[in-house]
């Protein structure tokens, strides 16, 4: 028998059953649920709990139709403003303004779904956006709805990007007889900037920790080289193309460090040192990156080595390393990782003479097998 007014029977098999009316998320449309209970009461409570999320679906359906990408975006910019590294903050901000605005900015957060967001990732031309930038974009966009999810309560699943399939590059060694010619170029009438390059192929350093390296984070009596800056150039916020040098915090809390140095590069360094020089390579100021970058390249110009990217010289050193015997927990952190396996993904690169070796050696067991020396 069924209550008047009340949308509550009870059927034939015991049970009560009680309906009610929602709007369907995916479609818009009205459409009638039902609520089972043992007992009357107990299905009047679960009705009205029912109906009640139900309406606050609607309101939030509602409100998120209203509410806009682009106003939740540019909020929570504001607010990590304030949280981040500056040069983190302008990054998330670049991607945002170049990859994501134009596409999504005015579109409500109840019409978005994985096809229009997909469209962030789509190139015009040739241009193909690499892995790092793809993931760049994809954690952006996960951010914004993080933050819309937890601020407004907006009710969408984080995008899952899908990778492209392309193949990688090659990562930049120099090999033995290119470290051999390098290293003759930068011996021959060497100075502060050729030093700075030996330093960097004995210490794993990156581009931005030598060029903001200064003399007081070497002790030269304990031999010890700490990292505590790194510089990068970093787009001005409104600046339209402009950018700044700026000098601060390492690559991440890892990145603080301490790198023991060897006796020959203490004996390197110590006719530079005990200067009014603050700055090891630069003098006053930080050294730009672009502009060491460059001596870089003429430097292996000089010494007709073909042209690399100045990180070969921190995989070189880490290779260099393993192949001399070095534990990999060491190495992972004179280079700053958090974790072992990216020193082993990323910076292991066991070279041919090695590979040869291994190969002698097992040679070497299968002859003592036939009796062979």
């Amino acid at each position: 028998m069924s209550r008047r007014g009340e949308n509550i029977r009870k059927r034939k098999d015991g049970r009560w059953e009680g309906r009610y009316y929602m709007q369907e998320p995916e479609t818009g449309r009205k459409v009638s649920r039902s609520v089972y209970a043992k007992s009357y009461g107990e299905l009047r409570e679960k009705l009205l709990a029912a109906k009640k999320q139900a309406e606050t679906l609607a309101v939030r359906k509602k409100r998120d139709s209203m509410l806009s990408f682009g106003e939740v975006a540019e909020e929570w910019l504001m607010t990590i403003e304030s949280e981040k590294k500056h040069a983190t903050y302008m990054k998330y901000r670049t991607v945002y303004e170049i990859r994501i605005r134009e596409k999504l900015s005015s579109r409500s957060f109840a019409e978005l779904d994985d096809d229009i967001m997909a469209e962030v990732f789509q190139c015009n031309g040739t241009e193909v956006l690499s892995d790092s930038l793809r993931k760049s974009i994809s954690c952006v966009l996960n951010q914004v709805i993080s933050y819309a999810v937890s601020r407004y309560h907006v009710m969408m699943p984080r995008y899952a990007c899908q990778r492209q399939r392309v193949a990688s590059k090659p990562v930049e060694v120099l090999n033995q007889t290119e470290q051999a010619k390098l290293m003759q170029c930068l011996y021959d009438q060497m100075d502060i900037y050729k030093l700075g390059i030996v330093v960097c192929l004995s210490t794993g350093l990156r581009l931005g920790e030598i060029c903001s390296l200064k003399w007081e984070d070497i002790d030269m009596e304990s031999k010890i080289l700490h990292v505590n800056k790194t510089v990068q150039r970093i787009a001005v916020s409104g600046g339209q193309g402009r950018t700044t040098l700026l000098e601060g915090e390492p690559k991440s809390i890892f990145s603080k460090r301490e790198i023991p140095l060897s006796d020959q590069l203490i004996k390197l360094l110590s006719p530079y040192y005990g200067t009014e020089d603050e700055y090891v390579i630069n003098r006053k100021k930080p050294m730009e990156p672009r502009t060491y970058q460059n001596k870089f390249q003429k430097y292996l110009q000089d010494a007709g080595v073909k042209k690399k990217n100045f990180h070969a010289l921190r995989h070189t050193f880490a290779t260099n390393c393993i192949g001399s015997g070095a534990d990999i927990k060491s190495l992972s952190e004179i280079l700053g990782h958090s974790d072992v396996k990216i020193t082993l993904n990323r910076y292991v690169h066991p070279t041919t003479e090695t590979k040869r070796q291994h190969m002698n050696s097992l040679a070497a067991v299968y002859g003592q097998l036939v009796g062979q020396e």
